[in-house]
């Protein structure tokens, strides 16, 4: 049986026995305990060098973390990555900036991550890289003489060609990723604006399913979305010492609890939610006094501008719709700036009426699998989704919005509020299955499988 190989921009902390968080950690660690392997990925440490070093055994997984250099860090990980790749590839085409010196720096790191892989590849090793930072990785291994099976899964959308073209270096990035063998998409839109590009733009030439020939090589093309464990997520919303917990943070809300659970950034839609909240309080004065708004969004990339601007900027929201229409005994938005565990939010979800997750554009959106995961069969709540979430292509049972619609936004909020016992046990029941047949399981077998199939 071949090892399984899996690099990632950042190894996840892991304890032998421990329960580890959601989405691409959760399943890449179902996979490498089952099949055995090792994962790569940065520490997350920068340093004035980097230096391979072997963390840990875990059970049969090894777990290999390399330092990234302060000029590495600021060139990869802040300058193109998350500076060009990340707003291009969620439409934010006016967020995005280009500078060569950048780009040659993230090319730079993914040389790097070649370089230390190829002393530990085997040759029957299936390669399983993750995501936006590692497009052109296996270029850089078959410039080195890899001649391995290696797959690329990409959790972030990927935009139109006239989108992704933006980027001074398209054509580049497209010509890196051909160079794995299977690339996997959260979505058919995803896969086929990555088709139009390749068969418009890039010379490709079109083969049987779903794959293009391109310079010389085949490579396939697939949809994966990824899953959730359904049960383990109803099993810790139940458990009741996180019951306990989420009973004593709801202690001071009131009758009707909205949440939402998002990592502080642009692409996730907070300002035109808290926006379409307030039209909500003033369009539906009934729910006022009664319902309270938990907006959790823990920090991210603090060191970058952009999300230092949208920090400030939402703190300024909040702070204005609840001096519009606080009382003293009620304040209807909480603005929660911090990260809470598993343990903690996995009970909130299953004890709020309504969930909202209204994204600008997103890949997947685990929060919505996990809200509906977390509720209650007999009494669920209604999921609020946005129709640009790659999730909205499954749990179409959801109340579908437009994210940039705050008037449609505030009726859907009414409406879910509002909604019998009858319609959101036929709905939620509706999204379960899907997400069943759908499982993180699933995703992590299919893309294995199809990877090795050749």
């Amino acid at each position: 049986m071949p090892r399984l190989v899996v690099v990632s921009n950042r190894v996840a902390p892991i304890q032998e026995g421990e329960a580890t968080a959601g989405g691409l950690a959760a399943g890449v660690l179902d996979a490498l305990r089952e099949k055995g392997g090792l994962w790569f990925g940065w520490s997350g440490t920068v340093t004035d060098s980097a230096e391979l070093e072997t963390e840990r055994q875990v059970g049969p997984i090894t777990l290999y973390t390399i330092d990234l250099a302060r000029r590495d860090y600021d060139d990869f990980y802040r300058g193109f990555a998350n500076g060009t790749l990340w707003p291009v590839l969620h439409y934010q085409i006016g967020l995005g900036r280009f500078e060569p010196s950048e780009f040659a720096g993230y090319r730079r790191v993914n040389e790097t991550f070649a370089r230390g892989l190829v002393e530990l590849v085997q040759p029957d090793d299936l390669i399983w890289a993750h995501d936006y930072h590692l497009l052109c990785l296996a270029e850089a291994l078959r410039a080195r003489g890899v001649q391995n099976r290696i797959g690329l899964f990409l959790h972030t959308p990927f935009p139109a060609p006239g989108v992704f073209m933006t980027i001074p270096a398209h054509a580049e990035l497209i010509r890196a990723m051909c160079a794995f063998d299977l690339l996997g998409f959260q979505t058919e839109i995803d896969r086929t604006a990555f088709l139009d590009y390749v068969l418009r733009v890039g010379g490709g030439t079109a083969g049987a399913d779903g794959s293009v020939s391109v310079g010389g090589r085949v490579v396939r093309t697939g949809v994966y979305p990824i899953g959730v464990h359904v049960d383990e997520t109803r099993a810790q919303a139940e458990l009741p010492a996180n019951r306990r917990t989420a009973t004593r943070l709801r202690a001071n809300l009131m009758e009707q609890l909205i949440l939402s659970v998002d990592r502080l950034d642009y692409s996730k839609g907070l300002r035109q939610r808290f926006v379409a909240f307030e039209r909500f309080l003033a369009e539906f004065p009934a729910h006022q006094g009664v319902t309270t708004f938990m907006q959790i969004a823990p920090p991210s990339r603090g060191d970058i501008e952009t999300y230092q601007v949208i920090r400030r900027e939402l703190e300024g929201e909040a702070g204005r719709i609840n001096g519009r229409f606080a009382e003293v005994d009620w304040v209807p938005l909480r603005y929660l700036n911090k990260s809470f565990p598993r343990n903690v939010l996995m009970p909130l979800y299953a004890t709020a009426q309504c969930c909202l997750v209204t994204p600008l554009r997103d890949g997947m959106n685990l929060v919505a699998k996990e809200y509906v995961s977390a509720q209650d069969p007999e009494d669920p709540g209604v999921l609020v989704l946005s129709e640009f979430a790659g999730a909205a292509r499954e749990l179409d049972a959801a109340l579908l919005v437009n994210p940039y619609d705050e008037a449609g936004m505030a009726a859907a909020i009414d409406r879910a509020l509002r909604m019998g016992i009858e319609e959101r046990c036929e709905r939620h029941a509706s999204m379960l299955a899907v997400m069943r047949r759908n499982s993180l399981e699933r995703w992590r077998d299919r893309f294995v499988a199809d990877l090795g199939a050749g």
